[in-house]
């Protein structure tokens, strides 16, 4: 972008600033442009968006409040369109959709919304409705589309019941907490983790260390961008660089849900994990701007040695500040002066 007192380009500054949203402050880091002659800062749309999404983030992980995600994916496991969700939540249907596109909810629609998580408390809202007419003395002819959606959630309470180890499994490799600064406000998703996963090990057959590298990058770069990560995935500073916090535990997972196949070859110096993919990617899975990042660290580093990816690394603040303070876990906040 060019300065409108020179013509001359700008260079990207990142600038920290405490904004107030719903009479709190919180403090964000946002890239800015600067002018050097001027020594003014001027801000895009883009800009803007990612400086707003953080401060809405902050505020949900402080009042435990759904993010945009979470509410797409309570609606979509119940086979619902975004009017009869509305409907059955006793929401006007331009606020629940906005609250999808990412507003955030007030903290009575949010209690809501969080309790149709649960198939069991949402059986109870859709009965209580009402919206589909149910007579309590039909119930088992499942016809009508009330009736279909009142057997597919009690498929669903049956399934909970049956896949409740896989998810604590799944919620102790990647951390069961609520989104947060460390998972980049999203929640931790084994799932497009395990295709990130695919994704490289297509493409470049690599061993583990470069691979921890390349995932870090997916994830910062893309919460660069959009203010959210990827895959939710909590990274921690080692001597290696950046790797996803018990990364061996994980992929390990991996392996055994079929997807990839570990390949260890033994030296006199020690040993090496290579990793090859059993399936192919699913694109599906991801949006163009989450594939753009794939893309994007795929193209940078496919001709770097394993010695390279790290010295790269290790030029990274996020590398840098919480290695030097004891392998912390990293705060995405250093999403913005990656150097990609």
């Amino acid at each position: 972008m060019k300065s409108p007192f020179t013509g001359k380009e700008m260079s990207i500054e990142i600038k920290n600033e405490d904004l107030t949203f719903r009479k709190e402050t919180f403090n964000v880091a946002y890239p800015s442009y600067f002018c050097s002659d001027s020594k003014e800062f001027f801000t895009t749309t883009e800009f803007d968006t990612v400086k707003m999404r953080q401060v809405y983030n902050q505020y949900r992980d402080k009042y435990n409040l759904p993010f945009p995600e979470e509410i797409k994916e309570i609606r979509a496991k119940y086979g619902l369109s975004a009017t009869k969700m509305s409907e059955i939540l006793g929401f006007g249907i331009n606020s629940y959709r906005n609250y999808e596109n990412g507003e955030v909810p007030n903290q009575s629609n949010a209690n809501l919304i969080q309790l149709a998580k649960n198939p069991i408390q949402f059986k109870s809202l859709v009965e209580l409705s009402n919206v589909f007419k149910i007579d309590s003395n039909d119930k088992n002819d499942f016809t009508g589309e009330g009736y279909k959606l009142l057997k597919k959630i009690d498929e669903l309470i049956v399934e909970k019941k049956k896949i409740r180890f896989s998810i604590r499994l799944e919620n102790y490799l990647l951390g069961n907490k609520l989104p947060d600064n460390y998972s980049g406000y999203i929640k931790p998703n084994i799932d497009k983790l395990t295709e990130m996963v695919v994704f490289f090990a297509e493409k470049m057959e690599p061993t583990v260390t470069p691979l921890n590298k390349l995932l870090f990058y997916c994830d910062f770069l893309h919460y660069k961008k959009e203010a959210i990560s990827i895959s939710g995935t909590r990274y921690r500073a080692i001597n290696m660089g950046p790797v996803p916090n018990d990364y061996d535990s994980i992929f390990s997972y991996i392996e055994r849900s079929g997807a990839i196949e570990i390949i260890k070859t033994e030296y006199d110096w020690g040993y090496k994990q290579q990793f090859f993919s059993n399936k192919k990617f699913d694109s599906e899975k991801f949006t163009n701007k989450e594939l753009n990042c794939l893309d994007r660290v795929y193209q940078e580093f496919k001709t770097k040695n394993t010695t390279e990816i790290i010295e790269k690394s290790h030029l990274e603040d996020a590398w840098i500040d919480n290695f030097e303070n004891g392998k912390r876990l990293i705060d995405y906040k250093y999403a913005f002066n990656l150097n990609i």
